[in-house]
C-alpha cells in the first residue's frame, strides 16, 4: 500500500481529533529477536507509524545512545536480510500501521536504489527516512520511490528558511520530519517549545502536509505540548533506552504514557 497507508493513517488520526506517535526502534538492537519483541510492544502499546531503524556503521545524525544501538547491532552480525525479515514478520500482524524505514544513504546505494526500493516494499515497508539526503539530491530515489509507492518522507530544521521548506514540501511524501532542535538525536529535560512553535507555524505557511517533531522527546508532558501546534511527535532514544535496561513491559509503559497524551489536543481540528 506505500504511501497510501501512510496518508490513511494521518487522514484517520486527524478525524479522531489525535496526533501521530512516531515510534523508533532499530532492527537487530539488542540482538535480532528481541527487537522482534520489542517493536511488538510499542506496536501493541499503541505506536501510529512505526520507524525501523537500518543499522549503519556512521549514523551521523544520531546521539550516543542511538550510536550505541547501532554499533552493538551490527557488532551481533544484522543484515539487510534481518532487517526486511522483521519488517515482513510485523507486516503480517499488524496490517494498517504504516512502516517508515530510516536509513542513510549509503546502504542504500550500496544495495542498489532499485533493488533496496523493491525489497522494502516486498518486506512491507512503506517509505523512508533519510537523515543525510537534502531534498536537492533526492530526484535519483524519487524515481524509484515513486515507481513502487513508497513515501520519502523529507527531514526540515530550525535553519530551514523559507526557500527551503518550500522545496522540502514539494519533495516529501505525505508528511514532514520536523527536527526539534539543530544537532544530533537523544533525550532532552526541556525543549525550547516556544521557539519550536515559530518554526513549526512557518513552515505551515509554506507548507499544508502534516509534520511531526522529533529528536529529545521522552516525556508524555513534552509530546503533548509539541502535539498542540504540530500532527505528531517522534520519540527513538528514549525507548532505545529502555531497551538497552532489559524491560519490554516499561517500553510497553512508555509507549501508552506517550500515545494517551497525545489524544485529544488544543489544535486537534488542524
Amino acid at each position: 500500500m506505500g504511501r497510501e497507508r501512510l496518508s490513511a493513517k494521518l487522514n484517520h488520526l486527524r478525524e479522531e481529533k489525535e496526533k501521530a506517535l512516531v515510534s523508533y526502534l532499530l532492527a537487530g538492537y539488542p540482538e535480532k529477536e528481541t527487537s522482534l519483541l520489542a517493536f511488538r510492544k510499542v506496536l501493541e502499546g499503541g505506536t501510529d507509524i512505526l520507524e525501523i531503524g537500518f543499522p549503519f556503521s556512521d549514523p551521523v545524525a544520531d546521539g550516543p545512545t542511538l550510536q550505541e544501538a547501532h554499533d552493538v547491532a551490527l557488532r551481533k552480525g544484522t543484515k539487510s536480510r534481518d532487517v526486511f525479515e522483521i519488517s515482513s514478520k510485523l507486516r503480517e500482524e499488524f496490517k494498517d500501521v504504516p512502516f517508515l524505514l530510516m536509513t542513510y544513504y549509503n546502504p542504500m546505494f550500496k544495495i542498489g536504489l532499485e533493488r533496496f526500493c523493491k525489497l522494502s516494499k516486498y518486506s512491507g515497508i512503506d517509505g523512508f527516512i533519510v537523515p543525510d539526503l537534502p531534498a536537492e539530491e533526492s530526484k535519483e530515489l524519487k524515481v524509484y520511490t515513486e515507481k513502487n509507492d513508497l513515501a520519502l518522507v523529507m527531514l526540515a530544521s530550525p535553519t530551514s528558511n523559507e526557500r527551503r521548506l518550500n522545496l522540502i514540501c514539494r519533495t516529501t511524501d505525505c508528511m514532514t520530519y520536523f527536527i526539534s532542535i539543530t544537532g544530533t538525536t537523544g533525550t532532552r529535560d526541556s525543549l525550547p517549545i516556544e521557539s519550536l512553535r515559530k518554526n513549526v507555524e512557518r513552515y505551515r505557511k509554506s507548507c499544508e502536509k502534516p509534520v511531526v517533531v522529533g529528536f529529545g522527546i521522552s516525556k508524555g508532558e513534552q509530546a503533548s505540548q509539541i502535539a498542540e501546534f504540530s500532527d505528531g511527535v517522534v520519540v527513538g532514544s528514549a525507548l532505545v533506552r529502555l531497551l538497552k535496561e532489559g524491560s519490554l513491559e516499561k517500553l510497553l509503559e512508555k509507549v501508552v504514557e506517550l500515545k494517551s497524551s497525545l489524544k485529544f489536543c488544543k489544535n486537534s481540528d488542524k
